[in-house]
């Protein structure tokens, strides 16, 4: 059986902070004390529709769709670009897509000389270090 269905939601459940760790032991208080756990997929979709409203969801997906590096700076812009796409994975979903995503969002110059890293594993943080130095 996978790892995450066996104790994704203990591990994540255990995690939570703030509202979201309120929502969960409203949710665990109204359960009768012989249910069995939320499979993933449940405690999954319960989990966006309670602390990540479709509304928000769709919020974060035109912030991402919009975002351009313009004046930022690289360091500024992969900041924006991690912080948002950890909400919008169905947009980028592999590494190799972030960091697509990333070089055609710089300048000619720029893309030009990193066209090496969308052809190569090169990880994440190095692409953002290679461009920083460029």
């Amino acid at each position: 059986m996978d790892i995450v269905e066996v104790s994704g939601v203990a591990f994540t459940t255990f995690q939570l902070s703030g509202g979201e760790y309120q929502w969960w032991e409203v949710y665990e208080e109204g359960r009768p004390a012989d249910a069995a756990p939320p499979a993933w997929a449940q405690f999954s979709e319960m989990f966006l529709r309670e602390c990540a409203p479709q509304t928000l969801r769709d919020a974060w997906r035109t912030k991402f769709d919009q975002l351009r590096r313009g004046t930022m700076t690289v360091s500024e812009y992969t900041i924006r670009f991690t912080e948002l796409s950890r909400h919008t994975s169905t947009l980028v979903p592999t590494v190799r897509e972030q960091i697509h995503r990333v070089i055609e969002d710089l300048s000619y110059g720029l893309r030009f000389s990193m066209a090496r890293e969308l052809e190569t594993d090169t990880p994440f943080q190095q692409v953002v270090d290679i461009a920083r130095r460029l």
